[in-house]
């Protein structure tokens, strides 16, 4: 029996832009609270989100002090580094479902309250175990705390001001990337009292505590604004009951996924994680025939199906993949060469990313001002963009040169590219999406991206990873590494031609 909520038709126009009502208040004299505007909530959920994707990338700069001070052995430091993103990607779709079922609001809050406590333990942990068990609850609690970020955006906002919200919420989620690097590497550097790593993670703790006392009234009413979840066949009105079967089953082919490619690189691609990978292929198909038959039965998928094949959607998850592949392997090889060859301090090779965050983040805010006849080209010129930017990296670089003012010009090239080729995507499929959809939508993209990033690393990594050690060999690597980037950045800008779709154009 399908689950029915009755919903309340809104005439357009009838709510602005920060969900109040701009009707009917002469007749209803009802004394009521303001809520806080819109701008006050977008500020927290976008600080929260980029405490989570920061702690994704924040830790690499510092893990050779890490290991010198934990005396961490090689895989105790993989898991250290890895165990947060690990169990980040495994629970972000379960993450935005439980957004949907108890409110959005409320499961940002308690994400949010797991991530800072958790980030507090990780700079007070003594020892090697104790920061993986750590790490991992950390990234549950962002797993949790982050797609509430992009549904809350979705109910609050509309028109106009739903797309520049959702231009910071792409620019805030992709270049976080570098901004991690760039200030793991301060920190790391800084060495403030003495302490080495540990700010790194304490860092997140007092952000996270003025989150959690202006959250709570900043976030007030959000769930009863516009298109609020249980308006009618959205994930928390299709049923109160979470899918566990269908739980089970994604993160089981998440996981499986994730760990090799995670750990595969550094112990040489054993078969294991071959299997690993063939595995979560089957999986990924048995949850997805579950999932239509679950739909088709009236019940309560833990993805929708309608919001998996809704027009624009599959190609926006195949551009989104390519875009934050590149990006996430761009970040891990240009890290590995600039530290390891050119022999820069942890916060030198942080500042060197500083020109590809900075464009990111300006053309992820900005990209809407373009006219509106140019913006059906802004996705594949900006892949063509980062193809060109790749290249250039390479060949500012090659015989171990430090590049340059040409390195700049592409940094920043690459940074541009890759924000037209992300920005527009995320922003224009989920103008598509019904906002009590949003919960859905939101787990797909986000976990598109972080699955894109992970195979990034692992596949570009394992191509610079392939030469020889030198500073001569890993300029040859990185010249190869960036012809491989700008063949995955063409890619992006003709797999439109391959993926029809209706309403991305």
């Amino acid at each position: 029996m399908t689950h029915t909520t009755p919903t309340t038709s809104v005439e357009p126009g009838a709510f602005d832009d920060a969900g109040g009502s701009s009707k009917g208040d002469a007749t209803d004299n009802r004394p009521r609270r303001r809520a806080p505007g819109p701008g006050r909530l977008l500020t927290i959920v976008l600080t929260g989100q980029l405490m989570a994707v920061l702690d994704v990338f924040i830790v690499n700069v510092a893990a050779p002090t890490l290991r010198a001070d934990l005396h961490a052995s090689g895989s105790g430091l993989q898991l250290i580094v890895a165990g947060y993103t690990i169990s980040y990607a495994v629970l972000l779709i379960t993450g935005a479902r439980l957004g949907a079922l108890i409110g959005h609001r409320q499961a940002f809050l308690a994400g949010l309250t797991v991530f800072t406590a958790a980030s507090l333990a990780c700079g007070l942990a003594p020892g090697t175990g104790a920061l993986i068990a750590f790490r991992f609850i950390q990234g549950a609690g962002a797993a949790v705390m982050l797609p509430q970020v992009l549904s809350l955006i979705q109910r609050t906002f509309t028109g106009a001001s739903r797309g520049r919200a959702l231009g910071a919420y792409s620019a805030v989620l992709a270049s976080g990337a570098a901004l991690g690097q760039i200030l793991g590497g301060a920190l790391v550097q800084a060495d403030l009292f003495g302490t080495g790593w540990r700010p790194v993670f304490l860092v997140n703790v007092p952000i996270g505590l003025v989150l959690l006392a202006l959250g709570p009234r900043a976030l007030r009413g959000a769930e009863e604004r516009p298109g609020a979840a249980g308006a009618g066949g959205g994930a928390a009105g299709r049923s109160g009951a979470l899918d566990l079967a269908g739980l089970l089953l994604l993160a089981a082919a998440v996981l499986l996924f994730t760990v090799p490619m995670v750990l595969g690189q550094e112990r040489g691609w054993p078969l294991w994680g071959w299997v690993m990978l063939g595995l979560s292929a089957v999986l990924a198909a048995v949850f997805a025939a579950y999932e239509a038959r679950l739909a088709g039965r009236g019940g309560a998928p833990l993805v929708s199906p309608r919001v998996v094949g809704a027009p624009g959607m599959p190609l926006a998850v195949a551009r989104i993949v390519l875009g934050m592949a590149a990006n996430g392997g761009f970040l891990f090889v240009m890290t590995l060469h600039v530290q390891g060859a050119l022999g820069y301090s942890a916060l030198r090779a942080g500042l060197t990313f500083a020109p590809t965050a900075v464009a990111f983040g300006l053309v992820g805010l900005n990209w809407q001002r373009i006219p509106t006849r140019w913006h059906s080209v802004t996705v594949p010129a900006g892949f063509v963009l980062a193809a060109a930017s790749f290249t250039g990296v390479g060949l500012a670089l090659r015989g171990g040169s430090d590049g340059g003012a040409w390195l700049f010009v592409a940094l920043v090239g690459v940074g541009t590219g890759l924000s037209f080729a992300y920005s527009p995507v995320l922003t224009r499929t989920l103008a598509t999406v019904r906002p009590q959809d949003a919960a859905d939508a939101s787990g797909v993209l986000v976990t598109s991206t972080q699955l894109g990033l992970l195979t990034g690393v692992a596949v570009f990594g394992a191509v610079f990873l392939g030469h020889g050690p030198g500073a001569d060999a890993s300029a040859d690597a990185l010249w190869v590494t960036c012809l491989a980037l700008a063949g995955a950045a063409l890619c992006g800008a003709i797999v439109g031609l391959v993926i029809r779709v209706r309403y991305l154009r």
